[in-house]
């Protein structure tokens, strides 16, 4: 579905990282964890072809992203559900229609009508659905992030420290929410600084986690 083939990434005249490969197959879920600064949320931008790779090939559902017209890159993208550290949303509609976005968009503005009331209150947010963002606090507005990602029902998800802004047992319906969509087929990549959450995951499903350091990639310790 996607992977990475001995890729290298320099910014600002450095080398990031380098010789990374990865594969996302389906039903696979990868913890990502690695100090800051690593290249984390670098590695995630890179498997959306939001950016190329310096060297090596980042190839997405079969395609090498140096190949990619922007139409090929807009219908991969619509693949991938991708939940930011920093979620952004429009401020001027509500926390439902931010939510059913990514369908409205692709005219299936139906299908979010009838999906988003059971997907926000599985995050435990229904009774926010009619409020506006800047009236949201970090952890609902992380919440809606991935129920924004998945509305799509997408073949990967990628999150971005999804739990960062939440309490430990919001971070566990989190955490089964990604863990039902694995089990459904889907892959799933987490980054995470937080190993409680890794530990947990490891006791539902079959979980590989990687720690990207020193410019490299590599699997982590046993002790996750």
């Amino acid at each position: 579905m996607i992977e990475l083939r001995n890729v290298a990434y320099s910014y600002g005249g450095g080398e990031l990282f380098a010789d990374v490969s990865l594969a996302l197959q389906p039903g696979s879920f990868h913890f990502l964890t690695g100090p800051s600064g690593a290249g984390k949320t670098t590695l995630m931008r890179l498997l959306t072809a939001e950016l190329l790779p310096t060297q090596g090939e980042v190839t997405l559902f079969g395609q090498s992203t140096r190949a990619m017209s922007r139409d090929d890159v807009s219908g991969a993208r619509r693949r991938i559900g991708f939940v930011h550290q920093d979620c952004q949303f429009l401020d001027h509609l509500t926390l439902a229609e931010n939510v059913m976005l990514p369908l409205a968009v692709a005219g299936r503005q139906a299908e979010a009508q009838g999906n988003v009331g059971e997907l926000l209150a599985w995050v435990g947010l229904r009774a926010q659905a009619d409020q506006l963002p800047p009236s949201l606090s970090g952890g609902e507005r992380q919440r809606a992030a991935l129920a924004r990602a998945v509305i799509i029902s997408p073949e990967v998800i990628l999150a971005d420290e999804p739990t960062g802004n939440v309490d430990w047992e919001m971070s566990q319906r989190l955490l089964t929410l990604l863990v039902e969509l694995n089990r459904m087929g889907r892959a799933v990549l987490v980054a995470t600084h937080d190993l409680n959450l890794i530990r947990a995951a490891k006791a539902q499903v079959a979980v590989r986690s990687l720690r990207l350091a020193n410019r490299k990639l590599a699997a982590a310790g046993a002790d996750l």
